[in-house]
């Protein structure tokens, strides 16, 4: 909380629903996904007894290389705590008893204080756990023992936490539960009270599998529900069944506002919509690709179609950073990494405006503080923190600002 330049009180945070739950990775043989009947390359719910003895048989076989809080919305909160140094707020539950060791001890112990649990919902039993099996040839298959992780109910969401809020942030996972889990309903409940505060709604996707059991479902929940779409290339071609990255984002743009789109050694992608009046032309070279010199106008700071007199939409993308890691173990937590650094710049924006109205950084709504070309310069290097470590969340902020062109400073000339 701060007090803004007219002495009025200004504050923002990020909410976010989620599966609180484990991730255990280990590196394993093909023989044990095939004893545990485990499809290779999918994610498949697993019982809690064969849970329990799939991570005694790791555990005694010393083929687990960490154990870490995970879950893609809790990943992007502790980042954007992080690189925000600032407050967020995770809806979602956790077992009312906790011993040390359990699962609810290790989440605890590894998420940032600034991360608000203050209004999880206890539960009788534990929470979730996601085993990410790499085998040799570097296929990752998942196996999730569900707990109570989805028993969040519409009643734990509460209406005041979104009147401050600057985005909420939800998974596709959520949708993807039992018959009976309260979960959906919870998640439905939290996006129409984001909706009603004007709060942006932010989806990301999770995994290629989830989107492609039922794409036309998800075109249709984003077109209506999603403001800001977090996906990589692959999810990318299940919801539009477009192989190219970068047409993977333009039939997305058309069910939502703003699309970050992780595509490996490709780099990172976004569109978006600008008014016509506000483009803003870029000064790097014009880039090749299936939309010819797209990212004309990358420079561009997004707004809602709704409120373009003449919506155009924009494009930018950026390379790897410095080309990737020499070596990487593990990408887990690089796509919440990089949303992490666009919530941070869409709570930027909200943070000034509230302390000062009248900038003419606000003349238009816009839905970032920062053009399109430098959040994603912003979004590659915090995922590029994330794959140099083992562990899909952040342990510190990022070393130091990135030297380089400042658009803004250019423009404001």
């Amino acid at each position: 909380m701060r007090a803004g330049l007219d002495g009025t009180v200004t504050r923002t945070h990020v909410v976010g629903v989620d599966q609180t739950l484990v991730d255990i990775d280990a590196k394993v043989p093909d023989e044990l996904i095939a004893r545990y009947a485990l499809p290779k390359g999918s994610s498949t719910v697993i019982d809690n007894d064969r849970a329990m003895a799939l991570y005694e048989e790791l555990l005694a076989a010393r083929m687990i290389s960490y154990e870490f809080a995970g879950g893609t919305v809790g990943n992007t909160l502790h980042n954007y705590s992080i690189l925000a140094d600032d407050s967020s707020i995770l809806l979602g539950v956790m077992s009312e008893t906790i011993r040390l060791g359990t699962s609810g001890y290790r989440y605890l112990s590894n998420t940032s204080s600034r991360v608000s649990l203050d209004y999880l919902q206890p539960v009788d039993g534990p929470i979730g756990r996601c085993f990410a099996l790499v085998t040799p040839d570097g296929e990752r298959t998942f196996a999730i023992s569900e707990g109570k992780m989805n028993a969040l109910r519409p009643e734990s969401i509460p209406a005041t936490i979104f009147s401050d809020a600057s985005a909420l942030v939800i998974s596709a996972y959520l949708l993807r539960c039992k018959p009976g889990d309260p979960m959906p309903a919870a998640t439905l409940r939290a996006i129409s009270l984001a909706r009603a505060a004007r709060v942006p709604v932010v989806l990301t996707l999770g995994t290629r599998f989830v989107i492609a059991e039922r794409p036309a479902f998800w075109r249709e929940f984003i077109a209506e529900h999603v403001d800001v779409l977090a996906m990589n290339d692959e999810e990318a071609e299940a919801l539009t069944g477009e192989s190219d990255p970068l047409i993977g984002c333009d039939r997305a743009l058309d069910l939502c506002e703003l699309v970050l789109c992780t595509a490996g050694p490709t780099g990172l992608y976004m569109a978006g919509h600008t008014d016509d009046a506000v483009k803003r032309e870029t000064r790097y070279p014009l880039l090749p690709g299936a939309i010819a010199e797209f990212n004309r106008y990358e420079f561009s700071r997004p707004i809602r179609r709704a409120d373009c007199e003449r919506p155009l939409k924009v494009f930018a993308h950026i390379a790897p950073y410095h080309g990737g890691p020499d070596r990487i173990t593990s990408t887990n937590g690089a796509g919440d990494a990089a949303l992490a650094a666009l919530l941070h710049d869409m709570a930027a924006n909200r943070y000034h405006q509230g302390r000062v109205p009248a900038s003419s950084k606000h003349v238009r709504p816009f839905l970032t503080y920062s053009s399109m070309s430098q959040v994603c310069r912003y979004a590659n290097r915090v995922s590029y923190e994330v794959l140099v470590q083992s562990a899909p969340r952040l342990t510190r902020a990022l070393p130091e600002r990135e030297e380089g062109l400042d658009e803004e400073a250019y423009w404001a000339r």
